[in-house]
């Protein structure tokens, strides 16, 4: 097997792995809302996730192990799209909070303030920023 073979699996198995951990969160409710639904659709597409994947991943998400992203950036862009994901699905309380944290926990951020993020992540979320804006604002407050 070439070494572009293996380099190439590994990262469609983390993207899978990712879009499995939004489906998660998507489905903490036991729904999955139409705005929801248009959310995972682009993000599959823009994951490259082909559409039998997309089903298969649907029905067994819970399946896939949260593998954290090596490099912090990539941390915040991955806390951005599951912050957006609860955004979306208008996800308010404790027990769906919880569930954030948890996935938070399990990208690499530090469970003694991971609250303190979520809620941060939340907020910019809610003010609309874009990605940049995000991870600059994440950082900012980390310092």
């Amino acid at each position: 097997m070439s070494i572009s073979k293996l380099f190439d699996s590994g990262f469609k198995e983390r993207n899978e792995n990712h879009f499995a951990s939004i489906v998660r969160v998507a489905m903490d409710d036991g729904i999955i809302t139409a705005e929801e639904q248009a959310f995972l659709d682009r993000l599959a597409h823009n994951l490259n996730i082909h559409k039998e994947k997309y089903i298969a991943i649907l029905k067994d998400y819970k399946s896939h192990p949260i593998n954290p992203p090596s490099s912090y950036d990539r941390r915040l862009e991955r806390l951005y799209d599951l912050a957006r994901m609860v955004h979306v699905d208008q996800i308010k309380g404790d027990p769906e909070h919880h569930i954030l944290n948890k996935i938070a926990v399990g990208l690499g951020f530090h469970a003694v303030n991971v609250k303190y993020i979520t809620d941060k992540a939340l907020t910019l979320i809610e003010n609309g920023v874009d990605l940049e804006t995000f991870v600059e604002q994440i950082k900012t407050m980390n310092q």
